[in-house]
């Protein structure tokens, strides 16, 4: 369980290699990195969109299928290419009149340090890091791509009585 008070949480930032695709990326014929996604951490994601959650994509990567995945799950904050991820966590945060303390940041490696060290609640997959790990409030047990994201979505929609609270869940 996360031991944080989820009450207050407005928005969960979520880095994609490494935390909503595995660590391990395959390379197309033309070097295009394909990565993998998880069918249930997609469920979460638009539901705590419908549920009034911000969600967030803050990735180094820039590719149209990551772009196009969290789109089509009503992801609106997509920001790719970032070299230096504190600069557009400020920019998300002031776009959204948000606080540190209402931010969970999901995150797997030294690129996503800073911001994590920042927010009010660092998260990170099984598979993170060491240096991550030892900065995080919740380490979850599944590893990056293989619902990390779901679990962390499902605890703070749950501790706020949002998780099958309504016919929203239901559906896509």
């Amino acid at each position: 369980m996360i031991n944080y008070d989820l009450s207050k949480v407005k928005a969960i930032v979520f880095d994609v290699d490494g935390v909503l695709s595995a660590e391990t990326i395959v390379l197309s014929h033309d070097g295009e990195p394909l990565r993998t996604v998880n069918i249930k951490d997609g469920y979460a994601i638009q539901l705590a969109v419908k549920m009034g959650v911000k969600i967030a994509i803050l990735t180094g990567g820039n590719t149209e299928a990551v772009r196009m995945r969290y789109e089509h799950l009503g992801v609106e904050d997509i920001y790719m290419n970032c070299a230096v991820k504190v600069t557009v966590y400020d920019e998300f945060l002031k776009k959204h009149n948000l606080k540190d303390d209402e931010v969970i940041y999901v995150g797997d490696d030294i690129p996503d340090y800073e911001v994590m060290r920042r927010c009010g609640c660092p998260c990170c997959p099984a598979d993170a890091c060491t240096d991550i790990k030892s900065i995080c409030v919740y380490i979850s047990s599944r590893n990056g791509g293989h619902g990390c994201g779901r679990d962390i979505i499902e605890q703070v929609l749950r501790a706020n009585g949002k998780w099958l609270s309504d016919a929203k869940a239901f559906g896509w």
